[in-house]
């Protein structure tokens, strides 16, 4: 992977607190939700809860789709990243309890978080691990992407 092309994905990540995840329903169709994230280079990280839709899905079918973006005022601003990816469920408590802690940092002193954070009990964790990675930055373009394999 090209080291601007890392770096750019990673700057997107860091910039950014929740993301559009897909998962496929046991009927087939897919299902687009909206998470929060934290990230350990590539590798995401998000909860759900124990009995969520998200979690059944993932039970049967670990394949997702995902995209981290926001709206710009200017079209020729977007920039965001899409993504292929697998997930595992985070079954380590130590892990686990990492990744919790972890949440409260992304997001600044000035949101409010709604309570204490769940125990590892108390929710799924799943790592996230991209395949492919589609780099979106219209400065370069109309619908300019680099596009990674992992």
């Amino acid at each position: 992977m090209d080291e601007e092309v890392r770096n750019k994905i990673l700057t997107l990540l860091d910039q950014h607190r929740i993301m559009t995840i897909a998962t496929l329903r046991q009927d087939g169709w897919p299902q687009a939700t909206t998470v929060g994230y934290v990230n350990e280079d590539l590798t995401l990280y998000f909860l759900c809860g124990l009995d969520s839709q998200k979690a059944a899905n993932l039970a049967r079918d670990n394949r997702v789709s995902l995209t981290i973006d926001h709206d710009m005022p200017q079209v020729m601003e977007i920039t965001g990243l899409s993504m292929a990816a697998h997930t595992q469920p985070v079954v380590d408590r130590a892990e686990a309890e990492k990744i919790l802690r972890m949440l409260p940092l992304k997001y600044s002193e000035q949101v409010l978080l709604p309570g204490p954070m769940p125990t590892p009990e108390q929710v799924r964790i799943f790592r996230v691990m991209p395949t492919v990675i589609s780099v979106l930055d219209y400065s370069k373009g109309f619908g300019h992407t680099d596009l990674v394999t992992c």
